[in-house]
């Protein structure tokens, strides 16, 4: 009998460990060979695990086929030679098991480790690219750690593999080869187009396309190199890296041209202690979701050459090397079936329904589906095994089916032929279905989505509220709420005297809301609360708004051509709903922003089209051109500003404000608890402010703005 746990599979008997043996086989043949495992990375982790602990307690039991202590699982092959044996990495899983794995490799060495090199674990397939006098020769695979196999025909589709080095050396460079997200999607698009099924995820999909041959088609994948090391004939160039530090030998590789982490938000970094290399992990994990790029951990490896040589290695990996995994983020689950919501704006949106998983701490029962076209791209059919992504705070979404797990009693999904809010009929012109009645079909939502805090922020009018007022034919769009009578609201159950003047009084307070809270509350597809702030600062004025056509648009900051044309669409549609709100008296100017010059005017040569900038009031304003993060609970002046104000105080500033630190970050608001994001912009040497600090920076918009 084979149980699992959040840690390991327990296994009550030799034939459950048999049972078990054969399972992480099969897995892991399939997994290395074209990455279409039955199993997620996690599942498989603890099966190996169980594995690992049956055999300490029954060491006269372990079979041959067993994948512990072998490279691969012992399940990958080749015919290729390598100069050097290619291990793979043990595992620890938190603090406590790396404190006592840096502990017992300072013993094996008899002195502490002053240096460790601190860098992602890339969710990839590690090969071995050959360089001869300068020149690509051979890429190879890790097969089995002794011989892997010859991969180069799929060379010339790998980003960031040169075919010729900046200088002419003979070397091997060691790295993962990887789809970015972008490419998982182009890469699967691509594949459906010829009849193919989609990879399950970037990890399959970087598999198969490595091995495959006579395509008619081309993938690309990503290469990032972590190490380097020489080939016989590489001359001094072999003494010369064996004495380099790990972290200088990636600076060389990345200065011959080849592609490494450096230019990532999580770029390896030395650290000297154990609890640097802590923090370095905790701020890794934090950026996990926002990676253009998988990754499922942190490798932590003693950096001088000295330390790494007295370490040494075992059969399956190098003792002065470490994978610190993060919590699993992808798991196999089964699609049950999809649901039908609409939107506030009459888009129609499916959402998918999971016999509930758990990932990243959390339990997940459904996930994201963007459109039709999306499930019809996919080939995703009910009952199929699924591969669910989350990460962090992210709402999770299904990559693709494990197509070789169907069984054929799956069924095709079923759209809707009416709308299912209404029973109107369905637009189906664009790859997002919406209903013909638009923002009418979901009234309600619509003028609730408007009176939120984040948009006119309309004190007392709830959603129970709204259906009175529409039920009632007192509301058709939420412009009617600005020339709602007293009488009126008098005349409704629940309203007494009080209510009905507190909501009144509310509602004229909402009248005079910067324009880029009107904007917000209009509730244009494709644009929120921080692209609303943009636009308004950029424009100053709605009838500018309305005006612009596409290519004005996009001199707004994060608008492309594609957006540009979707909002000049939208404005058209809403151009009867905005006409009622100039007439109900509702302002249309955003504080503190100066419009654009005309076109062809001196001062239009100069501007800066940045959007979210200073609007054309130059450097007067405190945070011109800054890019402003904020994390931590605020005090003092700012304790009672909810996230949204702080983007707006910040934007109306002159700054623009953004959710991550990276390089490009200007200034960090740190207030308490302010945790990862704090320890990064520290990495980083980002300004650091106290929440005192950015109130006295700030304190004339601050005032200016306590009745925005």
């Amino acid at each position: 009998m084979v149980v699992m746990t959040n840690s390991a599979a327990v296994l009550a008997d030799a034939a459950a460990y048999a049972a078990a043996v054969e399972e992480a086989s099969v897995a892991a043949a399939a997994y290395y060979a074209t990455g279409e495992s039955g199993l997620d990375d996690d599942a498989y982790d603890r099966l190996a695990r169980g594995i690992a602990a049956y055999e300490a307690d029954h060491p006269e039991e372990v079979l041959a086929a067993s994948p512990t202590g072998k490279v691969a699982g012992g399940a990958a092959v080749g015919d290729v030679p390598h100069t050097v044996p290619m291990l793979s990495l043990d595992n620890v899983f938190s603090a406590e098991q790396f404190a006592t794995w840096t502990a017992s490799l300072e013993r094996r060495i008899g002195r502490p480790v002053t240096a460790w090199s601190v860098e992602p674990k890339l969710d990839g397939l590690a090969v071995a690219a050959r360089y001869r006098d300068g020149r690509f020769e051979r890429l190879i695979t890790r097969g089995d750690g002794t011989a892997g196999e010859d991969v180069s025909h799929a060379a010339g589709a790998v980003v960031g593999l040169p075919e010729r080095l900046a200088e002419p050396v003979t070397i091997e460079v060691r790295g993962e080869i990887l789809m970015t997200n972008d490419q998982f999607d182009q890469g699967n698009a691509i594949r459906t187009e010829h009849g193919g099924a989609p990879f399950a995820n970037p990890r399959n999909g970087a598999a198969g396309t490595l091995r495959a041959k006579d395509r008619a088609y081309r993938v690309e994948t990503t290469f990032f190199a972590y190490g380097a090391l020489p080939l016989p004939d590489s001359g001094e160039l072999g003494e010369t890296l064996a004495e380099l530090p790990h972290s200088e030998v990636l600076s060389y590789v990345a200065g011959l041209g080849v592609h490494t982490a450096a230019g990532t938000d999580v770029a390896p970094v030395l650290a000297a202690t154990v609890e640097e290399v802590q923090a370095r992990v905790d701020a890794i994990g934090s950026l996990r979701a926002a990676l253009p790029f998988g990754i499922d951990g942190i490798v932590i490896k003693a950096d001088l050459a000295a330390d790494q040589r007295e370490a040494g290695s075992g059969t399956r990996a190098p003792r002065w090397a470490i994978a610190y995994k993060l919590p699993a983020v992808e798991k196999i689950t089964r699609l049950v079936s999809v649901e039908w919501n609409v939107g506030r704006t009459g888009i129609i949106a499916p959402r998918a329904v999971l016999e509930p998983v758990e990932i990243d701490g959390s339990t997940v029962g459904y996930a994201t589906l963007h459109n039709p076209a999306d499930i019809t791209r996919r080939d995703l059919r009910l009952g199929d095994q699924v591969m669910v992504y989350k990460a962090g705070d992210i709402i999770p979404r299904i990559e693709a089916p494990v197509v070789h797990l169907r069984t054929g009693d799956e069924t095709p999904i079923d759209f809707p032929e009416s709308c299912p809010q209404c029973g109107s009929a369905i637009d189906t012109s664009e790859q997002r279905w919406r209903c013909t009645r638009g923002r009418n079909c979901r009234l309600v939502a619509s003028v609730s989505y408007a009176a939120g805090r984040d948009q006119l922020d309309i004190e007392g009018l709830g959603a129970t509220r709204v259906v009175q007022l529409v039920d009632a034919g007192l509301v058709a769009d939420f412009a009617d709420l600005f020339t709602l009578e007293r009488a009126q609201l008098l005349a409704l159950d629940r309203m007494g005297e009080t209510s009905t003047d507190n909501l009144l009084a509310a509602i004229e307070t909402a009248r005079t809301r910067p324009l880029s809270r009107v904007f917000c509350a209009l509730g244009v597809r494709g644009t929120g609360r921080s692209m609303s702030r943009r636009i308004a600062r950029y424009f100053a004025t709605m009838d500018r708004i309305v005006a612009a056509d596409v290519d004005t648009l996009q001199q707004v900051d994060g608008i492309g051509k594609e957006k540009a044309a979707a909002v000049v669409a939208e404005l058209v549609e809403l151009a009867p709903l905005i006409a009622k709100l100039v007439a109900a008296g509702v302002n249309m100017t955003e504080p503190g922003a100066t419009p654009p010059p005309e076109p062809g005017t001196e001062e239009a040569a100069g501007a800066d089209a940045e959007a979210g900038g200073d609007g054309g009031t130059g450097p007067t304003l405190p945070l011109a051109g800054m890019t402003v993060v904020v994390t931590g609970a605020m005090t003092g002046a700012l304790e009672k500003l909810s996230r949204n104000q702080m983007n707006e105080l910040i934007e109306r500033a002159g700054g623009k404000s953004s959710s991550s630190v990276s390089k490009r970050t200007s200034l960090l608001v740190a207030g308490d608890k302010a945790g990862s994001k704090r320890t990064k912009a520290e990495d980083l040497g980002v300004r650091i402010a106290v929440p005192e600090e950015f109130a006295e920076l700030v304190g004339a918009f601050l005032a200016a703005g306590e009745n925005a």
